[in-house]
């Protein structure tokens, strides 16, 4: 097998260069961080859901037009994706009061937004991911206004096809934390959802009960982590039949 080039670590994934020009491997780690990486525990399988809930989503969403990096998965833990330009802004979409919006303005978790807000913050982890504005995001070069309104766009499509989806099985898109990416092919330049779209950075709660089953199981030691991403996995009707079993990490190049 051949030895495959590290390009990048991050809190939840690895990448890795891809079989081809333009393209990377994404591979799912089971390690969890929480509070810009000052809680850190690993989540048994959480890499293998991950991965199955987002080529499950991905692909849902680009059979409605929404264009994304996911090209296919390749085995439990790996994806292959498309290299993008990743623009440095983490975009938050929020439906219900929940974390630090319920916090940063006394509103009580749970309450129903009369609207959808789009949030953005710098993807910077030093700075702790501030939330910024337009105003910042233009000033600085980090997005044009263009592609702010594309982003926009495509968050607000995915957030109410999303919405509908989880819907559908019983479970309440609270909010979620999603990325975009420039796709250079040829001439051509075109926005793209890119990172992942998972428990990780989704909060899912059951309509009717209200129990969480994401990432906010560990951030608040609620206990039983793994059953709340299976669980999600479970109502998509992707959760493997084998059950969750671990698999060898890729080699990097030595």
């Amino acid at each position: 097998m051949a030895r495959r080039r590290q390009l990048f670590e991050g809190k939840a994934k690895i990448l890795f260069e891809g079989p081809e020009p333009g393209t990377l491997v994404q591979y799912f780690k089971d390690d969890a961080s929480a509070f810009n990486a000052q809680k850190k525990g690993t989540i048994t399988g959480k890499g293998v859901l991950n991965n199955r809930i987002s080529e499950y989503l991905m692909m849902r969403l680009a059979e409605i037009g929404v264009p994304t990096h996911f090209i296919r998965r390749l085995n439990m833990r790996e994806q292959l994706i498309r290299e993008v330009e990743i623009i440095p802004l983490e975009i938050v979409v929020r439906n219900v009061a929940a974390g630090s919006l319920a916090t940063r303005l006394g509103i009580q978790e749970g309450t129903r937004l009369p609207r959808s807000i789009v949030e953005y913050y710098y993807k910077n982890s030093a700075l702790n991911n501030p939330m910024v504005c337009e105003e910042h995001i233009t000033c600085f070069g980090w997005a044009a206004t263009q592609d702010l309104d594309d982003i926009v766009a495509l968050a607000l499509r995915v957030n109410d096809f999303l919405t509908g989806l989880f819907l559908g099985v019983g479970i309440t898109l609270v909010d979620f934390k999603i990325e975009f990416g420039r796709l250079f092919e040829n001439d051509d330049m075109r926005i793209v959802l890119a990172d992942e779209i998972s428990p990780d950075n989704c909060r899912l709660w059951d309509t009717k009960t209200g129990e969480k089953m994401d990432k906010d199981r560990f951030r608040r030691d609620l206990g039983k982590v793994e059953e709340g991403y299976q669980e999600v996995a479970r109502r998509l009707g992707i959760l493997p039949e084998a059950g969750i079993r671990d698999m060898k990490g890729p080699e990097g190049l030595q």
